[in-house]
């Protein structure tokens, strides 16, 4: 198997702390849909951020990500089992999981291994549920800043996957009994600083600083800081889902 892509081992700190978070509702939505609440995987953990929310449904939780350093600080949990492994090598045996994610990770996998292992991992009628974030927006002039800093100073650095992103995974095959799942959003109230620290974390900034040695985000700051945001932003996240159900 070829290296993973990875962009985040580097500023991992990072992405644990300013990265957001997935409303409850996603989770209580997906227990609905499950044959039982005995296991789910994480695929493509990160730091644990999705993986905690499921022990609050299932008895048990298997995590896995590439990266050995999201794996050391992702947050610990009773009922979650982290391991170091790809996407398309998942450490269980067959037919024993009720719920397979990827949140915000399924665009860097091998898609056709990864479903191949999900056929194989999950119990008849268990659930795969793949889903990303797209672009933040918001309700202020200064989602027009937002967009261009994006698209234009930073466009240029995004890995190709990102598109998929863009594109909400709409064009994948999903061999699965696919359910239509709501419309879904992150909510998040940031402060200027806390919006620009989770800007710092997409990969497309830290290639721009690796080539230029200087962060775009500081003349971002400046043009933020002229816009009037007021103490508190209000943020969201539109949520892509793409849900189906293993057939018996």
């Amino acid at each position: 198997m070829s290296r993973f892509k990875d962009h985040f081992s580097e500023h991992a700190d990072a992405y644990r702390a300013h990265r957001p978070t997935y409303p409850v509702a996603i989770f209580d939505w997906l227990r609905s849909l499950t044959p039982s609440n005995q296991l789910a995987v994480d695929v493509g953990c990160g730091n644990g951020q999705a993986s905690v929310a499921l022990t609050s449904y299932f008895d048990r939780v298997v995590a896995i990500d590439p990266s050995d350093a999201q794996i050391r600080r992702a947050e610990t949990h009773k009922r979650i089992h982290y391991e170091v492994s790809p996407a398309e090598r998942i450490p269980l045996t067959d037919h024993v999981a009720d719920l397979v994610i990827a949140a915000q990770a399924a665009h860097w996998f091998d898609l056709q291994r990864f479903y191949a292992e999900v056929m194989r991992v999950l119990r008849p009628g268990g659930v795969l549920a793949i889903w990303c974030y797209q672009t933040l927006e918001l309700d202020h002039p200064a989602d027009a800043v937002i967009r261009a800093f994006y698209r234009q100073k930073v466009g240029a650095y995004w890995p190709p996957e990102r598109h998929m992103v863009d594109d909400g995974y709409a064009q994948w095959p999903f061999p699965f009994d696919e359910i239509q799942a709501p419309d879904f959003q992150i909510r998040i109230q940031w402060d200027l600083q806390e919006l620009l620290d989770y800007i710092r974390t997409w990969s497309a900034v830290q290639r721009f600083i690796q080539d230029h040695l200087h962060d775009p985000t500081d003349e971002l700051a400046d043009t933020l800081g002229q816009c009037r945001l007021g103490p508190l932003i209000r943020v969201r996240f539109p949520v892509r889902m793409r849900v189906g159900r293993l057939m018996a």
